[in-house]
C-alpha cells in the first residue's frame, strides 16, 4: 500500500474492470527474495503481475498491458501512434524524473535515517516545474482524457502530498491533481495506501 507503483497498478486495474488477487509482500522480511518469487520475477521488484502464467513487472509496463489487454476501449492507451508516444513520454518522465526525484530525496531519509539532501530537493522542484509546464492549458497529462500516464503520475504525486511536499506552489499540477482525484477509478484505495 505504501508503494506508488503498486497503487498505480491497483488504479489501472480498477479503470479496466480487472479484479486483482493482491498478495502483500513483507520486503523487510525479504519475501521478495524467496526462490518462489525470484522464479516469477528475477529482478525481485514490486509490483509484479501474474496473469494466467504471464509474469510482468515495472508498474508502467503493467499499466499499458492492462489497458491493452482488458480495456473495453482504447481511451487509457489510444492506438494513435502520436497519442501513444506522448503517453509513453509521460510514463518515462514519471519513472525517470518525477518518481525518481521522490525516491532520491525521501528514501534515504526513510530507510537509512539520512539527513535531507537539499540538492535532491531541488530535483523534486525541477520535476514539478516540468510537470507544471506539461499541464499548461491541459486537464490531463497526455491528451484530452484520462490515460495510463495520469494514473501513474497520480500515484506518484499523491505520495508527494502525503510526504508534505507543497503541491499548491504549482498551479497547473494542483488543478490537474484535484481533478485526477475525482475522475480516476480506485483513488480511494490509492489514498488509503498513502496514509498507511
Amino acid at each position: 500500500p505504501g508503494s506508488s507503483p503498486c497503487r498505480s497498478v491497483i488504479m489501472g486495474a480498477k479503470a479496466v474492470g480487472v479484479e486483482l488477487n493482491k498478495k502483500l509482500l513483507n520486503l523487510q522480511a525479504g519475501e521478495h527474495l524467496t526462490p518462489e518469487f525470484l522464479k516469477i520475477n528475477p529482478q525481485h521488484t514490486i509490483p509484479t503481475l501474474v496473469d494466467n502464467g504471464f509474469a510482468l513487472w515495472e508498474s508502467r509496463a503493467i499499466l499499458v498491458y492492462l489497458a491493452e489487454k482488458y480495456g473495453k476501449t482504447d481511451s487509457l492507451y489510444p492506438k494513435c501512434p502520436k497519442k501513444r508516444a506522448l503517453i509513453n513520454q509521460r510514463l518515462y518522465f514519471d519513472m525517470g524524473t518525477l518518481y525518481q526525484s521522490f525516491a532520491n530525496y525521501y528514501y534515504p531519509q526513510l530507510f537509512a535515517k539520512a539527513p535531507a539532501d537539499p540538492e535532491a530537493f531541488k530535483k523534486i522542484e525541477a520535476a514539478f516545474d516540468f510537470l507544471n509546464t506539461f499541464l499548461e492549458g491541459q486537464t490531463y497529462v497526455a491528451g484530452d482524457s484520462l490515460t495510463v500516464a495520469d494514473i501513474a503520475i497520480l500515484a506518484t504525486v499523491s505520495s508527494f502530498e502525503v510526504a508534505k511536499f507543497d503541491i499548491s506552489k504549482y498551479a497547473n499540477v494542483n488543478k490537474w491533481y484535484e481533478n485526477a482525484k475525482k475522475v480516476t477509478p480506485g483513488w480511494d484505495e490509492n489514498w488509503a495506501g498513502c496514509l498507511e
